[in-house]
């Protein structure tokens, strides 16, 4: 497969000759992922927590010069941790919701069907990237300070809206507004499902953006 080239600006065609893409985010328990150093420092009976405890996927699929949604998939994580009460006010997941959701270990081998060698869209992938990083090494897929997926493999909405629209505010939220997207779901909770959809949505407009100077693509878009 091919590799985007990890840059600071998209060229117009920089999604030419990709005909899968996969939209991912993540709910976390509001915790920082610690960098491999740290870990490295830590007892050998220290057990890393978990972080990520919710994932959605959605999968989108070339139609002529646009897209179009496929398969989606999501699961609630139990991290065997506590929820850092800040981010239970955003994504309103509590500890007793997760008593009996599969570890991040045992939905790994989805996870990876689900991607596949498909190019992940992300909002400020960086984040979404490195939540990804710690859950694989935590289930010891790869070392810590490896990574699951290269750089290169991430397209990042932030990036591309940021170059578009430069000094806008870049969240998610702000960004589905300028684009005119229905944001409202996330005015009650946030959800990595839903984030999934709408970093899916917002690509497809900002790529018809970037090629022809206007956002002429529906507004949203159902699964098929």
């Amino acid at each position: 497969m091919a590799l985007l080239r990890s840059a600071a600006m998209y060229l117009p065609n920089f999604l030419d000759g990709f005909d899968r893409l996969v939209a991912f985010d993540a709910e976390t328990t509001g915790k920082r992922t610690p960098d491999a150093e740290f870990v490295r420092m830590q007892p050998f009976a220290w057990k890393a927590p978990g972080i990520i405890i919710e994932v959605g996927f959605v999968e989108m699929l070339r139609e002529g010069e646009g897209w179009r949604k496929g398969e989606t998939w999501s699961s609630r994580v139990n991290p065997d941790g506590p929820i850092n009460p800040e981010a239970i006010k955003i994504h309103r997941i509590r500890p007793a919701d997760l008593k009996n959701a599969p570890r991040f270990p045992t939905i790994l081998p989805k996870v990876k069907d689900f991607v596949g060698e498909s190019p992940i869209v992300a909002h400020a992938y960086k984040n979404e990237r490195d939540f990804l990083d710690y859950e694989f090494a935590r289930a010891k897929v790869i070392e810590w300070g490896e990574s699951a997926y290269p750089e290169e493999r991430y397209i990042c909405t932030q990036v591309l809206f940021a170059q578009l629209f430069p000094g806008a505010s870049k969240s998610l939220t702000s960004m589905c507004d300028r684009l005119v997207l229905d944001s409202s779901e996330r005015d009650d909770r946030h959800g990595a499902l839903l984030d999934a959809h709408m970093t899916a949505d917002a690509l497809i407009l900002l790529e018809h953006q970037l090629k022809h100077g206007e956002t002429g693509a529906p507004r949203s878009w159902t699964a098929t």
